[in-house]
């Protein structure tokens, strides 16, 4: 993998730097939000947060520090550790709303941070940046959604590829982190549990102080354990002996931080939302795998044909997350489930309430049953349902019938 990796987020930044006064780059720790801000903005002064002098300086006079820019951008990294300087920053802009004044970054959700002064809303755009992606890392195009919605039925079912089933276990193992994706699989694992643990014991006792780092580890163990499972919290608090009415908290917590994230459910009834359980995904991949004690090698025997099911699932809903961040088809990003118990892992909502419906699946063929979901949806929504995919690990596309197709994974990244 080369030094520097192309992120597909750098042509929204751009864009957006040229008509607001500042982004906010969020995500977790070391997937590359530094690196980017300062591709974005080379000839930038930068004031790192992370750094108690710099940090010390700004809590003494912020406003000069700002000042010393004269007339270049102003990058400030992990602007959740002094919260307080959102003030100063808001008092900047207000002053001067030239565009692409000011990138922060920050490593959590920062707006939720407690202590937070101001949230700077309609002064700067935040812009989540998310591990590497699949496109990222073979450096190529990746949009999923959009080339959905413009292919013809004959590029579905003549796709091919060459990946198989061992190649998306290998991309599992992993990873997105820039730092670790490319080395050798001692190195990560050694990597992840010292990357968990600092952000555990750091981060998050920064952002709440009465956190306990081993709940928090536990809860991120089982949530790892479980991948793209319906998170039950009075389940998930007895798997963890964490009391029930701090389970929100810490979910929030491992939001914030960017470890996980929730999907939510969806109805085919635009006037109503949030019906049902979301579900919970470890965003990183190699991460999940390693805080559920698994071995890529585990992952590809038989034996472990359903956790690599719901691994597989989860590396889907994590690729598709990323792509959300930049592609040129907007949508919004659910699970369904009915009351009979038909399930479709993934319903991508596009504008008018437009749908597309995917599945994802480690069997290397297509069977009709693998399309019920799929099938019923399509069925209720008529003309709103614009696409149903079964996602597996062959290596061509395939058409069952009418809007209902058969994709590699790797469409994901190739199509």
């Amino acid at each position: 993998m080369p030094t520097f990796v192309d992120r597909h987020l750098a042509v929204t930044a751009t864009e957006m730097l040229e008509h607001s006064p500042g982004i906010v780059l969020e995500g977790a720790r070391q997937v590359g939000k530094s690196t980017l801000a300062r591709r974005l903005a080379p000839d930038a002064l930068v004031l790192n947060f992370d750094e108690e002098q710099t940090r010390a300086a700004a809590t003494h006079d912020l406003p000069g520090l700002i000042d010393r820019a004269g007339g270049r951008p102003i990058i400030i990294d992990e602007i959740q550790r002094l919260p307080e300087a959102t003030l100063p920053i808001k008092v900047a802009i207000d002053g001067d709303r030239r565009p692409g004044r000011f990138i922060l970054t920050g490593s959590a959700s920062y707006l939720r941070v407690r202590g937070l002064a101001d949230s700077l809303a309609g002064r700067v755009i935040r812009l989540p940046l998310y591990p590497l992606s699949q496109g990222e890392l073979r450096q190529g195009p990746d949009d999923f959604t959009s080339g959905i919605t413009r292919s013809e039925q004959s590029v579905l079912t003549d796709f091919a590829t060459e990946l198989g089933r061992d190649d998306y276990i290998t991309a599992i193992a992993s990873g997105g982190y820039p730092e670790a994706s490319a080395a050798a699989p001692g190195f990560r694992r050694r990597w992840i549990d010292s990357y968990v643990d600092n952000l555990l014991r750091r981060d998050l006792t920064e952002m709440r102080r009465d956190v306990d780092p081993a709940r928090a580890a536990a809860i991120l163990r089982a949530l790892a354990g479980s991948q793209a499972s319906e998170l039950v919290k009075a389940r998930l608090a007895e798997r963890t002996s964490v009391p029930p009415v701090t389970i929100t908290g810490y979910l929030d917590l491992l939001a914030d931080a960017g470890l996980i994230h929730a999907v939510a459910p969806w109805t085919p009834n635009l006037a109503k939302r949030e019906v049902g359980r979301s579900k919970c995904i470890v965003v990183d991949s190699a991460l999940a795998l390693r805080m559920a004690r698994l071995s890529e090698d585990q992952l590809g025997q038989i034996e472990y044909g359903e956790a690599l099911g719901a691994f597989l699932e989860a590396f889907v809903v994590g690729e598709v997350l990323r792509q959300r961040s930049w592609t040129a088809t907007e949508f919004d990003l659910f699970h369904y489930r009915d009351r009979a118990g038909v399930e479709v892992d993934l319903v991508l909502e596009l504008s008018g309430g437009r749908v597309i419906a995917i599945e994802v699946k480690a069997a290397s063929s297509f069977r009709s049953a693998q399309f019920t979901g799929l099938r019923k949806l399509r069925d209720q929504l008529g003309d709103r349902f614009l696409a149903g995919v079964v996602l597996n690990t062959g290596r061509h596309g395939f058409r069952l019938d009418d809007r209902l197709y058969g994709l590699p994974v790797a469409a994901l990244w190739e199509l």
